[in-house]
């Protein structure tokens, strides 16, 4: 259990046993924090459902054609019997109308006003649809299960790291720490900005897009599906400056490639953006903008890399130098 908690030390030597071992042990530990996460967020579905429904536009009246308008329809009935009700209420009340009249008018009014209170008297939010009897089950498993995976990925990242540290120099750990310690860091802002930024403009694009033609209806499913795809995918697209890092790291890139090659970059950023969920211009331009931006800091991380490298070897140079130097 010590060794759950703590790296391996570079220095110990274990046997392939040892290291199955230490393998299983740090599976299980991933097994039961996913299994711990999940019944949590299986507990608390009810929540998580709410966040991804906060994408899909809200009812209303303009929305016609969709099966779900007619709840906005209702809403308003409900105001137009209301402002119906105030006006025969004021006739009733009226002195120029007859005492038989005024009766008549008091009670199409209170017809009037019980109808409308009858009605929806707030603009409800829409709601995707289930088809099959076990969808909705279904679909709350594969719900909690994503948000399991999502809170756990940093004990995921940890555990992986401390299985893979001992095979690393001290100077390769020194430069694999940050990079760890970031990865999660990174992850979660991708899914916070897919979240916040990409995926409400996305849903009112694609939900509104000649909706004038069609009786649109939104699978639980596949919305849900859609959603989380598009987190993850911007999720690990935010990874890209420690990729780009680690490749400098093996010698293969450095500075001058990325500012060299740029328009090569910005193809490449935009088939990956193409390529995540949703095909629409409004998903894929915002999709492609951090990316743009994380490249460009990218150069900037390569660029202060390459001087600190050029640092070292300059300084390590200066000892071969003075250790042969014979005066």
């Amino acid at each position: 259990m010590p060794r759950v908690l703590r790296p391996v030390g570079h220095e110990d030597r274990l046997s392939i046993i040892d290291h199955l071992d230490e393998l299983r042990t740090r599976l299980i530990v991933c097994a039961v924090g996913l299994a711990i996460a999940f019944g949590v967020c299986f507990w608390q579905n009810n929540a998580l459902l709410h966040l991804l429904n906060r994408a899909l536009p809200d009812v209303t009246s303009t929305s016609s054609n969709h099966l779900s308008g007619l709840t906005g329809d209702a809403v308003k009935e409900s105001h137009d019997l209301a402002a119906t009700a105030a006006a025969l209420s004021g006739l009733a009340n009226s002195p120029t109308q007859s005492l038989q009249n005024r009766a008549l008018f008091a009670a199409a009014a209170k017809s009037m006003a019980d109808a409308a209170k009858s009605l929806p008297q707030t603009t409800p939010q829409r709601l995707p649809i289930t088809i099959g009897i076990g969808e909705p089950f279904t679909t709350t498993l594969t719900v909690a299960a994503y948000f399991a995976l999502l809170f756990t990925l940093p004990l995921l990242i940890y555990e992986g790291y401390a299985f893979v540290l001992p095979a690393l120099k001290p100077e390769e750990r020194r430069a694999a720490i940050p990079a760890m310690a970031a990865a999660p860091v990174l992850f979660l802002a991708g899914v916070m900005f897919a979240f916040f930024v990409v995926l409400p403009p996305a849903v009112h694009f694609l939900q509104g897009y000649n909706s004038q033609n069609f009786n649109i209806l939104v699978q639980a499913k596949t919305y849900y599906t859609f959603e989380i795809f598009t987190m993850i995918g911007i999720g690990l697209a935010f990874q890209l400056p420690l990729g780009l890092l680690a490749l400098q790291q093996l010698g293969v890139i450095n500075s001058r490639t990325l500012t060299g090659n740029w328009r090569y970059a910005t193809v490449i950023i935009a088939v990956i953006a193409a390529a995540m969920p949703g095909v629409d211009p409004v998903t894929t331009g915002l999709e492609m903008l951090p990316l743009v931006i994380l490249f460009l800091a990218s150069i900037v991380l390569l660029k202060i890399a390459d001087r600190r490298a050029a640092s070292r070897a300059a300084a390590e140079l200066s000892k071969i130098d003075d250790r042969f130097d014979p005066s």
